[in-house]
């Protein structure tokens, strides 16, 4: 020992002495050159893939060769000796030592550690073999091995019963039924062996038993063989002993076949009828009239009209609440669980997706029992994991837990309406109405059993889903102040799936809760309201068509009248759909966010249907209003009177004759290009700012939250935490939402502009009349035909076409006071008005105005004739000196008058006096001629962009989307209002377009 130490420390002195850095240093550099000389690609093989005599070693994932005289063992995983040789020693794996055994004892121990003489024959892996009724013994009592095994007889007599069990090593009592029916271990005949069971010939059991599993979805039925087994057992065992454990598997059968059966077909469920209905001596479970002692509750009972007596009469006797001291928002839904033997497996809740196919995490699966919570899950699973995951079928009957007012623990049995349940051969569960559903009680998940035709190890040939599991109808009691709750329904649908590859089919499924009540009390409500609101309106159309027969000098009721009668009331019914529409998503919003014990649910995705019809009205007759007000604009007639004289006389060359003559000095028409110019850029002046009106609600919706206020669950916060889950959107709460922000965002915006903006930075109106008398240039504008407005424009310097500092001196001259005011009637400030002209003055306008638009504007006359283009000059010249004479009370025939309107006149909107002999000028200190502006119309447009914005996110549900259709809907009409309304002031003014910006 010392040499060999001293030896290794002569060889370890022998190499450098290098520090642990150093070291390190060598293998970084060497590491590389390592990896790049090694590979790290491997066969794949499989345990299955090794042949006979080798086995898949787990460390190194292949196949290795087994040792001498072995073979792979059933697991595949190590080796066994062959038959005829014992073991000496087994470490698994190939570690194996096998010894053959002498030629007097050719037999090996059921251990496989020694060698035994047999007293017969020897079995395929060498052990030895008894004949049947005996078993094998190979120790005494003691464990001393015997040098030769025995078979000894077990005693089948009275005294003792006894049967080899199925390992032939021990005998064991027989099964009851044997020695009931026939005081042996033997089922002789006449008497009936089925299942492992021995019954008797001579009993009442209906001897014609289907052993058919039905799949209705394929529309095919197989022979089951879990059903050849154990079908007629289960349901003898029950109904001859009253087996609980029998009676619960015959019970799953039936549930396996979908509660499904008609009078003529003794199949699991008639047989299960049969059982019931032959027990009626039997006393009931808990007072339920429908579970039947030792027999499973499956059924409700087949009266028509049962149905709906179960799921609405009687509350659950809990309440519900969101908020306070006595909060519960909890559905805690037990079950209980038996596997496919009837054997109970446990009480357990729903909580942690026992329900619930598609995976997620815990939170989100509990979330579906948060009450008031709508829940929707879907997914796509794989048929193979769904084998793989549900070998057997575990059948739960659910509960409602729940606390009475002296906190005892209840359960409430909830009903099932299986879907795909045939009551003679009739899917009665699909009828639309509930008074023909046969609720059920019991149900399952996957059956991966009763599909198995022959062999139950196999694949089955078949397997059925629950591809839809909804808790439907949570439905409110009517008038509940206290959150009661009629009993939930859950309502299944099975799918079946014919098996080819299990790794190449899939199946979606899905997982829904779904709150509900009455809406009937709130129909009738908003029929109220949109009767009474809607009366209202055509009474308001009335009287808009009477003050419009008014302006248009028409007495007569002719189509055209009609028509615009229903123009009108488009409007007002529109506004009356928003009024009802946004009442309703309010009131959702608040009263179910803002509720502590429960009194209203939201309306299910149906009950919105009304709503939606509703909210799509109102859209399409604002959108007709719109419209119809976007013509009325681009079609008024206007004209710009200039009010500037010639400045003296200038010599002119005369064309043709080589001579000079006087002419008077022209009038700039600049002026009027550049009023025509401000009023074509105030067409589309706005109180609000349309893209800041769109970013502010997408900010508040999107960035702050309040979309999170649309979610179907009582939560009112504006944040919702990723790992949560997220309900379904309301199509009314989105609604109530987006419609309540655009309103309070536009409000506040108009608000602003009349408060603030215009006082303290700019009034375009005020700033374009201004503008007007600066310009010494009035407006006469007719929106009817003989109802229109002026803006009195007439400088009070008398010249407006001057230089600068004239026009600064006239300004400091108005600005003391020292010249007179503005206004059209001396010693008043009163520059607009709103005019009823007379029939003759119209009359007179429109044969002027004929020949002023005869080339319809401007760009026809540039390559008219000179002839056509000096007539149209001279209308013109006609029109302006007509209209200022008209203004100067020139013409007695037509002259006017200047009032005041009265209180009721302008809330009505309408003149109670008819301009007869003289037109009527009323004195408008609301500028009221922007009502043929965009600026006059700020109510009309900012509903019908809130409705716009509305509809494209019911149809998409997507707040970003709509925003952005909103906006390019706004500058599209307002390109169009800009280049139709420029067409038209050329068209009217003589106005060269070109000049138009």
């Amino acid at each position: 020992m010392a040499t060999g130490g001293g030896g290794a420390g002569v060889a370890m002195a022998a190499w450098p002495t290098l520090s642990a850095a150093a070291l390190t240093a060598l293998l970084l550099l060497a590491l590389p050159r390592v990896l790049q000389a090694q590979t790290f690609s491997l066969p794949f093989r499989q345990p299955e893939s090794c042949s006979h005599n080798q086995y898949f070693d787990i460390s190194a994932l292949s196949c290795v060769p087994c040792g001498a005289n072995q073979r792979q063992d059933a697991g595949g995983t190590s080796c066994v000796c062959l038959p005829g040789f014992q073991m000496i020693s087994n470490n698994g794996g190939s570690v194996v030592i096998c010894k053959k055994c002498p030629e007097n004892m050719k037999g090996v121990t059921e251990d496989g550690w020694n060698c035994i003489s047999c007293p017969g024959g020897l079995t395929a892996e060498g052990k030895c073999s008894c004949p049947t009724g005996h078993i094998l013994v190979e120790r005494d009592v003691n464990g001393t091995l015997l040098s030769q095994a025995t078979c000894k007889l077990c005693d089948g007599n009275e005294n003792s019963f006894t049967i080899a069990n199925a390992l032939g090593n021990r005998c064991v009592r027989c099964e009851p039924t044997f020695v009931n029916t026939s005081r042996s271990c033997a089922c002789s005949e006449p008497n009936i062996l089925t299942g492992g069971l021995c019954f008797s010939s001579t009993g009442n059991f209906p001897p014609r038993v289907i052993s058919a599993a039905r799949y209705g979805e394929l529309g095919m039925s197989l022979t089951s063989e879990w059903f050849s087994k154990y079908l007629q057992s289960s349901a003898a065992a029950c109904w001859v002993y009253a087996n609980l454990t029998s009676c619960q598997a015959l019970g799953n059968m039936c549930v396996m076949n979908m509660n499904s059966y008609d009078l003529a077909t003794f199949d699991a469920c008639r047989l299960f009828q049969f059982i019931f209905e032959n027990t009626a001596g039997l006393r009931t479970v808990h007072s339920v009239s429908f579970w039947r002692q030792n027999l499973p509750w499956l059924f409700y009972g087949d009266q028509l009209g049962l149905a709906p007596q179960v799921l609405s009469t009687t509350p659950l006797p809990t309440n519900f609440s969101f908020k306070g001291q006595n909060q519960n928002t909890k559905l805690k839904f037990v079950a209980a669980s038996y596997d496919i033997r009837g054997h109970f497996l446990k009480w357990q809740t729903l909580e942690g997706g026992i329900l619930q196919l598609c995976p997620d995490t815990e939170t989100r699966l509990n979330a579906a029992y948060s009450f008031g919570t709508t829940y929707q899950q879907n997914c796509e699973i794989p048929v193979s994991k769904i084998l793989t995951d549900f070998p057997t079928p575990v059948f739960y009957d659910v509960f409602l837990e729940y606390t009475d007012e002296n906190q005892h623990q209840y359960i409430w049995a909830v009903p099932v309406l299986n879907l795909n349940l045939q009551h003679n051969k009739l899917f009665v569960n699909q009828d639309s109405s509930s008074a023909k559903w046969l609720l059920t009680r019991r149900i399952f998940l996957v059956d991966a059993v009763s599909g198995r035709e022959n062999d139950l190890r196999g694949q089955p040939r078949v397997i059925r889903i629950a591809t839809q599991i909804s808790l439907s109808s949570i439905h409110l009691v009517p008038n509940t102040k206290n959150g009661n709750i009629y009993p939930p329904l859950i309502t299944i649908a099975y799918s079946d799936i014919d098996i080819n590859d299990p790794n190449l089919q899939s199946m979606k499924v899905s997982f829904s809760v779904n709150y509900e009540m009455n809406q009937g009390e709130a129909h009738v409500q908003t029929d109220i309201a949109l009767g009474v609101l809607g009366g209202l309106a055509v009474l308001l159309s009335l009287l808009k068509t009477a003050g419009w027969k008014r302006r248009i000098g028409s007495p007569m009721i002719d189509l055209q009248t009609v028509m615009k009668f229903l123009v009108y009331y488009a409007g007002d019914l529109a506004n009356v759909f928003f009024i009802i529409t946004a009442g309703m998503g309010l009131y959702w919003l608040i009263f179910f966010k803002a509720q502590k014990s429960v009194s209203v649910l939201l309306p299910t995705p149906a009950q919105e249907e009304r709503f939606i019809t509703y909210v799509g009205c109102a859209f399409a007759l604002k959108a007709l209003q719109f419209l119809q007000k976007l013509i009325s604009q681009v079609t008024i007639d206007i004209f710009f009177i200039d009010w500037e004289r010639p400045k003296g006389k200038v010599l002119k060359a005369v064309e043709g004759e080589g001579g000079v003559r006087s002419a008077t000095v022209p009038v700039s028409i600049w002026r009027t290009y550049f009023v025509a110019n401000e009023w074509n850029e105030i067409q589309t002046v706005r109180k609000i700012n349309p893209l800041f009106q769109v970013l502010t609600v997408i900010f508040f919706l999107e960035v702050v939250g309040f979309k999170n206020l649309a979610l179907m669950d009582p939560s009112s916060s504006l944040s919702r935490s990723p790992s949560s889950y997220i309900a379904p959107y309301s199509r009314i709460l989105r609604y109530a939402v987006s419609s309540a922000l655009w309103l309070v965002i536009g409000i506040i915006q108009i608000m602003f502009f009349a408060v603030f903006y215009e006082r303290f930075i700019e009034d375009k109106i005020r700033q374009f009349v201004d503008l007007c008398c600066m310009s010494n240039i009035s407006v006469f504008l007719l929106s009817h035909r003989c109802f229109g407005y002026y803006v009195h424009g007439r400088s009070v310097h008398g010249h407006a076409d001057t230089n600068m500092e004239e026009m600064n001196m006239n300004l400091k001259r108005e600005a003391e006071n020292l010249c007179s005011q503005r206004g059209l009637v001396p010693n008043t400030d009163g520059q607009t008005f709103q005019i009823a002209v007379s029939s003759q003055m119209r009359q007179h306008y429109d044969r002027i105005h004929e020949t002023l638009t005869r080339k319809n504007g401007p760009a026809r006359l540039l390559s008219s004739s000179a002839s056509t283009f000096e007539q149209s000059i001279k209308a013109y010249h006609t029109m302006n000196k007509f209209l200022g004479s008209f203004i100067d009370h020139v013409h007695k025939e037509m002259d006017y008058f200047i009032k005041d309107k009265l209180l009721l006149e302008r809330i009505l909107g309408m003149e109670f006096m008819e301009p007869m002999d003289k037109s009527i000028f009323y004195n408008d200190e609301g500028y009221s001629f922007s009502s043929v502006l965009y600026y006059g119309n700020e109510a009309t447009l900012l509903i019908f962009d809130l409705l716009f914005f509305c509809v494209v996110d019911l149809a998409c549900q997507n707040f970003i989307l709509a925003a952005f259709l909103t906006y390019l809907q706004q500058e599209i009409f307002r390109f169009i209002r800009n280049t139709v309304g420029q067409r038209n002031l050329a068209s009217k003014t003589l106005v060269d377009q070109r000049f138009l910006i």
